[in-house]
């Protein structure tokens, strides 16, 4: 028989006490290893999606508030701002692209954008069926929009207000898909794509149903004088509003004047994409590390497990060890049967741990729409999980170090006499 086998029958003699240090072992590697793919892929996504925007403007409120809103989605509007003062923000020499957003309706959850054809393509948004949305009430749909809500082109539906499917419905007015994106694990792939024009007509009906106006909303036209952020109205329009501007600097300069600029000489805010997430990070960094910090007391209670069961096995097998001795086996194989127990009892709890933390995950990413929405993958993997996994290696090697060297020092005559 050789070590390997032997140790592994050691193992299988004593069920309970190998798989009760293996769950113990599981369970805090599935929580390590949880929090680092949640971690990790939230941190793409916030880098993926925060992707050539250097500023946010939007009305006074929240700054974290408003990048989770217009950047993210995932947060309500602080309000709106007036499209003529917006202009003016955009004409500004450090200024590169300003992109207007017009926010506050929902389709089945499905926040609905309307904003120009430069939103998506600032994450190399393709067509995957039909073309962009051209006319007021057409609109281009996320891969994820098209695949949950079984939407296809030529498709008509009514939007709510608001981001609950129980909002108050537009039911007069119909949006029309014209066009299905390639899915592209960014944020775009959970929006729905029009123009500002189909968000002003909607809620202009809205209005004239409320105080029972006849007047039908306007059928938006080019102009003259088109205002830069939303061709086809007039510039300076002091009527209009959108709910946010993304804005890209034209120079590092930017990044220094224009923020201060916006917060100090208007009613408007402005909020930096890196500055806020950081802060974001920050805030559920406290979280993390609780969770983290329980972990690391399940791996330390499971490594203590692991030098008790070894410890005490060796007085249940001081016999055979002797036996060995007698029949040729040297001390440095005892030792190494020893350590290798430790290491096979930590290497099973850490693979099963791995094993365990990406199917939580993956359950989550199917039974959670939140999870869904946020590009959350439990199919993925990296390398930080090797480490993980040699982390583990050593704890065992760790645990046994002590009962491998009472198996080392086990003397032959003394045992085998009987003392």
């Amino acid at each position: 028989m050789n070590l390997f086998s032997l140790v592994w029958n050691y193992l299988k003699a004593r069920p309970l006490n190998t798989v009760l240090n293996i769950i113990l072992l599981s369970l805090g590697i599935a929580v390590i290893t949880i929090l680092l793919i949640f971690n990790k892929q939230l941190e793409e996504n916030i880098t993926r999606n925060a992707k050539g925007i250097d500023l946010v403007v939007g009305a006074k409120g929240s700054p974290l508030q408003l990048i989770l809103c217009n950047i993210f989605h995932m947060d309500f509007p602080t309000g709106n701002i007036n499209l003529a003062e917006a202009e003016k923000i955009a004409k500004n020499r450090l200024v590169k692209k300003a992109i207007p957003l017009a926010l506050g309706d929902s389709y089945q959850g499905f926040r609905i954008i309307g904003t120009t054809i430069d939103y998506p393509q600032l994450y190399e948004a393709e067509v995957r069926e039909g073309g962009w949305y051209k006319e007021v009430m057409e609109v281009t749909i996320g891969a994820n929009v098209a695949a949950q809500l079984q939407l296809r082109l030529n498709d008509e539906f009514t939007s709510t207000h608001g981001l609950s499917a129980d909002g108050h419905s537009h039911d007069a007015m119909h949006f029309k898909v014209k066009g299905i994106l390639q899915k592209s694990q960014s944020v775009i792939d959970n929006l729905i794509f029009t123009s500002v024009q189909s968000i002003w007509k909607v809620h202009e009906e809205h209005e004239e149903e409320e105080h029972g106006e006849e007047e039908k909303a306007h059928d938006y036209v080019a102009v003259t004088n088109s205002s830069l952020l939303v061709p086809g109205v007039e510039a300076g329009d002091t009527t209009k509003e959108i709910t946010s501007m993304l804005i890209r600097y034209r120079s590092p300069m930017g990044a220094i004047q224009l923020p201060r600029f916006v917060n100090s000489q208007s009613t408007m805010q402005a909020a930096s994409p890196a500055f806020e997430t950081a802060r974001l990070f920050s805030i559920m960094g406290v979280g993390l590390n609780i969770l983290n910090g329980f972990a690391f007391v399940l791996i330390f209670i499971s490594g203590l497990s692991i030098f008790i069961a070894l410890y005490n096995s060796l007085k249940e097998r001081r016999y055979d060890l002797a036996i060995m001795r007698s029949m040729g086996a040297t001390k440095q194989k005892l030792f190494v049967s020893v350590i290798l127990e430790g290491v096979l009892l930590t290497f099973f709890g850490a693979l099963a741990g791995l094993i365990l933390g990406h199917l939580v995950v993956t359950l989550l990413g199917n039974m959670l729409e939140e999870t869904q929405k946020a590009g959350i993958n439990g199919l993925v993997f990296y390398v930080d999980e090797w480490i993980i996994l040699v982390g583990s290696l050593l704890l065992g090697l760790v645990s046994s170090v002590i009962p491998a060297f009472q198996a080392y020092r086990t003397d032959i005559s003394k045992v085998l006499a009987g003392n």
